[in-house]
């Protein structure tokens, strides 16, 4: 469960960070209160993709993630590079005394890659995979807002005609808000079983 003092100790990391105060703040804010889902309601029917999401930017495209999967938001900060690993994997940072592998997710889809700046933020999530349960950052070029989409806001992810090998295959859907699509994330499948089990022995190491 993601409680009130848990958010507000995220809210004191961002705070310390370079990223910007107002959005973020207003981000944090928002994940106090939210009870998780039993693991059985995890799936990505209509209904049970409703709830909060926190939209953040990659480029001029704005995507979501469900705020349940949401542990921390940080600004961007010394990463360890790891040798022969990905190209998308940046490194480890330490956590409280945790480690905790790195993903630029703007290089996992294959964009170009970006500096840094002061909105750069690092968003930790949790993942599950091949039943492995990961804490991993996923860098961002920014954070924008935390929504709470009703199922009408929720349209299922486009045809694309490739037999369900592109990015369709880790997307939940796509929402319309204000007349813009933010482009919702599965992020339990956003890194292969491979991928997870490469960064789980990377946060043991």
């Amino acid at each position: 469960m993601m409680t009130t003092a848990i958010a507000g100790e995220m809210q004191a990391r961002v705070n310390a960070a370079d990223a910007p105060q107002a959005m973020q703040g207003a981000a944090m804010q928002s994940l106090s209160g939210v009870k998780p889902l039993k693991p059985e309601m995890r799936t990505a029917s209509a209904d049970q993709r409703t709830g909060k999401y926190l939209t953040f930017l990659l480029g001029p495209e704005e995507f979501a993630i469900q705020v349940l999967k949401v542990r921390e938001i940080m600004g961007i900060q010394d990463i360890t590079a790891v040798p022969q690993t990905p190209s998308y994997v940046k490194g480890v940072i330490n956590l409280r005394g945790k480690v905790i592998p790195v993903v630029d997710l703007r290089l996992k889809f294959c964009l170009p890659e970006a500096e840094y700046t002061q909105r750069t933020c690092i968003i930790v999530v949790q993942v599950q995979a091949a039943g492995v349960t990961l804490h991993t950052g996923i860098i961002v070029d920014a954070v924008s807002e935390v929504l709470n989409l009703a199922s009408a806001d929720i349209e299922d992810t486009p045809d694309f005609g490739d037999g369900g090998s592109s990015a369709a295959t880790y997307l939940l859907g796509m929402a319309k808000v204000k007349g813009k699509v933010k482009i919702l994330l599965d992020i339990d499948r956003v890194l292969s079983a491979h991928e997870v089990h490469g960064l789980e022995a990377l946060s043991q190491n």
